[in-house]
């Protein structure tokens, strides 16, 4: 089983099974793939987290998220007045992390991968995707079309992404011919052909015209790391997922959590039906809450004391919903640790493989 957002990129997943690979070197060869398909979310010049659990059981869970440059202090996004710089966090040259997609797939291949499938076959796909083109989905066509300004900002994004004589449309070939030069020289060189040589050099080139804040030595010095998954449990069935710097596992089972302690509390409707106005209330005042435990406690463990245990508890979640109730919304300036939630971007993707054997990869 292949799901990802891009028909392309789950077919290819399916063909490197069909060659002999497992669940993670499909998942690596997908992650590539997306780099290509699905230029709003997928990606080799940012970066992710993988999720694995084989059919003896082991599991093992790989962040490879962009890393601050060394150069990044605590103030670089505030002016002289110690105010926030607008967008600056956000977009453009100091916006960017040094980038762990491809360390972090090429890791899990190396690591898990069934050894059957080369770096070429591995690639290869996407790298065809990238030089001769692919018909481009509604979705991505209108996302173009609607970022038209913000992408001609830059001169690469306005060559690659943008049309001066009309719009996107639903099935017209989209070419990436520099993204699959570098491809290939991730295929000829491994990891080192990315994070050092020519594409290292054309990333730091960039950089040093605004004064960008990536360098040489913050590439070749990434590395992915190997984190403890988290567990939890939710009616009957065994959840595992990424644990911090993520906020997502950790919120996805403290909800789930909340949830458990409304459906066995007398407080609250034993009958929910799927939407019904006290269904949407109920999850909507979980989430509300989870949102304002991850604005207090979560972060990047490496320099932030998450505490884990507590907010996987399900002591912890009963407690929480006390201050839910069924008749009517809480004031948000009574939900301690936020007031708000944070948008949620459309620059993140999600895929899930099943293989024959039963190992299993999101």
């Amino acid at each position: 089983m292949v799901v990802s957002t891009s028909h392309q990129a789950s077919q290819i997943g399916i063909d490197i099974s069909k060659q002999g690979g497992n669940a993670i070197d499909a998942a690596s060869a997908i992650g590539f793939a997306l780099a290509v398909t699905s230029s709003s979310n997928g990606n080799i010049g940012g970066g992710g987290f993988m999720v694995g659990r084989f059919a003896d059981g082991q599991t093992f869970s790989l962040d490879y998220r962009e890393m601050a440059p060394s150069k990044a202090h605590r103030d670089i996004y505030l002016d002289d007045n110690d105010n926030v710089i607008e967008g600056k966090s956000l977009i453009g040259h100091f916006a960017s992390g040094v980038p762990g997609s491809v360390d972090g797939l090429l890791r899990a291949w190396r690591d898990y991968g069934s050894g059957n499938i080369s770096l070429k076959q591995l690639i290869g796909p996407a790298i065809r995707l990238a030089d001769d083109g692919f018909k481009l989905s509604k979705y991505e066509a209108d996302r173009f079309n609607r970022n038209k300004d913000f992408l001609s900002k830059y001169p690469s994004t306005k060559q690659i992404f943008t049309r001066d004589d009309r719009r996107w449309q639903k099935g017209d070939i989209f070419y990436q011919k520099d993204l699959a030069k570098t491809l290939i020289r991730i295929v000829n060189k491994g990891r080192d052909g990315f994070y050092k040589g020519k594409t290292a050099d054309l990333i730091v080139k960039e950089m040093n015209k605004v004064g960008g804040w990536i360098t040489l030595e913050d590439l070749d010095n990434y590395t992915s790391k190997y984190r403890e998954p988290i567990f939890g449990s939710f009616n009957g069935y065994e959840i595992i997922s990424m644990g911090p710097p993520s906020s997502g596992g950790i919120l996805l089972i403290h909800m789930l959590n909340m949830l458990n302690q409304i459906q066995t509390s007398s407080e609250f409707p034993s009958d929910l039906s799927f939407n019904s106005s006290d269904y949407i209330h109920l999850l909507t005042e979980i989430e509300r809450r989870a949102y304002a435990d991850r604005s207090e406690h979560l972060g990047d463990s490496d320099f932030w004391n998450v505490p884990k245990s507590m907010l996987l508890s399900k002591s912890y979640a009963k407690n929480r919903i006390k201050t839910i109730d069924i008749e009517k919304a809480t004031r948000s300036n009574k939900i301690k640790h936020g007031s708000e939630l944070i948008k949620e971007s459309e620059e993140t993707t999600h895929y899930s493989i099943v293989d024959k054997d039963g190992n299993a990869v999101s």
